[in-house]
């Protein structure tokens, strides 16, 4: 396209030129006054000479005009999965790239937003994306921006960020007006908790519209106890949770569904209560002296967490010398108080070496057993006297125990080794000087020989495969057993020693049902921009793992073998919020991003956010369910949205790719032209 100007070259010095026009002016105008015949010749003369002084020259542009840039932003975050919001926004982006083509000379820029997953990206980021775009559009050359989203923006500027948005800026609007949704939050939870201590976990059910009928909320405790029970809308309710056991507790509260409800996903929270144990209450119960006896009492008395309380009998009944009671320094065994009246009070009972005695009659070891029925643990260590017939294998002891004695002994050095399961098991794998096989631990010379009962798991073996630790579930409680009295050798670092203080906190805190520390677990956490599943499990192969997205999509996932008896598998997550997880009668959750997000807040589609930018910005917003408006152009300044239309800028920026100068009183022409004009004054001047 062409464009022509004017401009001028003078021949002298501005200032002599006009200095001469002002000299000029003075003179013709005088001579005018005073009616001088030719007056009006000589200015015309004088104009030309001036003119041709000041050698104006005429410009003519080659110009490329430029298209005004448009930048069009789709908000891909979570809440856009719901319900027709995403078929929603392809079809009117595809619409209104069609309708700003049609305008010609537009340059349109693509850019995509999603919901960030950190605190300080957390919430959908549209003008995030709509500002990476502007960085590289030059100021003159913008046309305006189209948002297309359901309004849930979370990084609207204000202040004088909002002032500073250059326009305009139309908001094409998914979803649908009056939208119904019903949302768990969690109010009030404390981050960390003592376990059997009860804490209080407040929420609401937050409802939009709220409705004035009761919600049913169901509340899923770490023990796997469900309770039920009724809310109303958006008003605070609290529940009391006592937790049973250390490391991570998950209580989820879901609320039922709503008929017309937009979405499910966020009728489900979480509430995350790290357990700590207070300090672990042990009773060890040592039926003689013995090397070992001292070991126990130096391991369990180094912990700070650990009140032990530790009998010796040295004197049972059977052996009365005839001393008096009163020349004695001993105190009595107060056994009904200990096994009767405060049995539960303890988290671990140990019987190290202990032969049935009168001192504990049967019922008092038949409550023992009632204790680990209910939720107790019991660690046996044991010596010959597990072999013989006064042994704790002839109490009611036995029916929750995990090795039954043969009745031999077999005495011979060997090094302890892991069974296959023990490689698999969490207490034992990868145990200090392990070595795949050849530990480099001191050796042991005495083992008690037993069948494995009442599914028992041998983690450990001596001679010929013989059962050295076994493990095994009794009821709602525990059992772990050493077959074996010479531990305590490796506390003494006997040809090296071993890692028998690791070992026996790893059984105590398995024994305490530390999660860690579970032979059958399903974990998963979020890695980076994924989702990391882990199986646990004593089985050679583990099933596929079923995930359940916040958004309700599901997924089924198959693990890798990761090491012995762990299956994992990374799973990149494109949803914030809360992931199910299951695989056969395992159950997990995971939170990806953040527990209390933005995006999970409200997802109802609003025009409230982005009403304050379309007012500074001049810009619009239409809903698409109504239709898309009609884009046109608009100049700068004016008006850029009404009833039905919405405008983009034309700032008519161009290039000029050539110019051609032609010089107006430099030619040829020019000078007949003045030579005419001073003849005619001359020619008058002589009549």
């Amino acid at each position: 396209m062409n464009g022509w100007t004017l401009s001028f070259l003078p021949l002298v010095p501005l200032w002599l030129l006009w200095t001469a026009t002002a000299i000029g002016v003075i003179a013709v105008a005088a001579m005018l006054r005073a009616r001088m015949r030719g007056a009006g010749l000589r200015g015309l003369g004088l104009l030309l000479l001036l003119a041709v002084l000041a050698n104006p020259q005429l410009s003519q542009e080659e110009r490329q005009y430029l298209p005004d840039v448009v930048a069009v932003i789709l908000d891909e975050s979570e809440s856009q999965a719901i319900a027709d919001r995403r078929s929603q926004t392809e079809l009117a982006f595809n619409e209104l790239r069609a309708r700003l083509e049609a305008l010609g000379d537009v340059d349109i820029r693509v850019g995509r937003t999603v919901q960030g997953t950190t605190p300080d990206t957390d919430g959908t980021r549209v003008f995030t994306a709509l500002s990476r775009i502007m960085a590289d559009i030059p100021p003159e050359r913008f046309g305006g921006a189209f948002l297309i989203s359901d309004g849930q923006i979370h990084d609207v500027p204000a202040g004088d960020a909002l002032a500073d948005l250059a326009g305009p800026i139309h908001t094409l609007l998914s979803g649908h007006r009056n939208e119904i949704d019903r949302r768990v939050a969690i109010t009030r939870s404390p981050r960390f908790a003592i376990t059997g201590q009860e804490q209080t976990v407040s929420f609401k059910v937050e409802e939009t519209p709220a409705g004035t009928a009761p919600i049913d909320v169901t509340i899923r405790l770490p023990n796997g106890d469900e309770r039920q029970i009724s809310v109303m809308p958006n008003s605070e309710e609290s529940i009391n949770v006592t937790l049973d056991r250390a490391g991570q507790n998950i209580i989820e509260i879901a609320a039922a569904a709503r008929e017309g409800e937009i979405t499910l996903s966020n009728n489900r929270a979480l509430a995350t209560i790290q357990g700590i144990r207070d300090r672990l209450r042990v009773l060890l119960v040592s039926g003689e002296p013995h090397p070992g006896e001292r070991t126990w009492r130096n391991l369990l008395k180094a912990d700070a967490a650990v009140d032990l309380v530790h009998f010796t009998i040295l004197r049972p009944p059977e052996k009365q010398d005839g001393t008096p009671t009163r020349e004695l320094s001993l105190i009595a065994f107060p056994t009904r108080e200990l096994f009767i009246d405060k049995i539960n009070e303890f988290d671990l009972v140990i019987f190290d070496r202990y032969r049935r005695q009168t001192v504990l009659p049967d019922s008092y070891l038949a409550n023992v057993a009632d204790y680990v029925r209910r939720g107790g643990a019991v660690l046996i260590s044991s010596g010959p006297d597990y072999a013989d017939e006064e042994g704790l294998a002839g109490t009611p002891l036995i029916d929750v125990l995990a090795a039954s004695p043969t009745g031999s002994i077999t005495e011979t050095p060997f090094k302890p080794q892991l069974t296959d399961l023990g490689k698999r098991h969490p207490v034992t794998r990868n145990l200090p000087g392990e070595n795949n096989g050849s530990p480099s631990w001191g050796r042991w010379f005495r083992l008690i020989d037993t069948d494995v009962q009442n599914g028992g798991t041998a983690l450990m073996q001596g001679p010929d495969g013989k059962p050295l630790l076994v493990l095994a579930h009794a009821g709602e409680g525990r059992v772990a057993q050493f077959l074996s009295d010479q531990g305590w050798l490796w506390a003494r670092g006997y040809e090296g020693g071993g890692p028998q203080v690791e070992l026996l906190r790893r059984i105590a805190h398995w024994l305490m049902k530390e999660p860690d520390l579970e032979e059958e677990a399903l974990l998963a956490r979020q890695q980076g921009n994924s989702l990391l599943v882990e199986r646990r499990t004593l089985a050679d192969t583990a099933q596929p793992v079923e995930i359940t997205a916040p958004s309700g999509e599901k997924r089924s996932v198959t693990l890798q073998a990761a090491g012995p008896g762990i299956f994992s598998a990374t799973v990149p997550a494109s949803e914030t919020g809360l992931y199910a997880l299951a695989n056969g009668d395992k159950q997990a959750f995971a939170i990806f991003g953040q527990a209390d997000s933005k995006e999970a807040s409200d997802v109802r589609a609003t025009a409230a956010l982005v009403q304050p930018v379309a007012e500074v910005t001049r810009g619009g917003i239409g809903w698409i369910e109504d239709g898309l408006p009609r884009i046109t152009t608009v100049r700068q300044g004016s008006l850029s949205a009404g009833s039905g239309w919405m405008g983009v800028t034309s700032n008519e920026q161009f290039r000029v790719t050539a110019v051609r100068e032609t010089p107006l009183f430099s030619t040829l022409a020019s000078l007949a032209l003045l030579l005419t004009a001073l003849s005619l004054m001359w020619y008058r001047e002589g009549r």
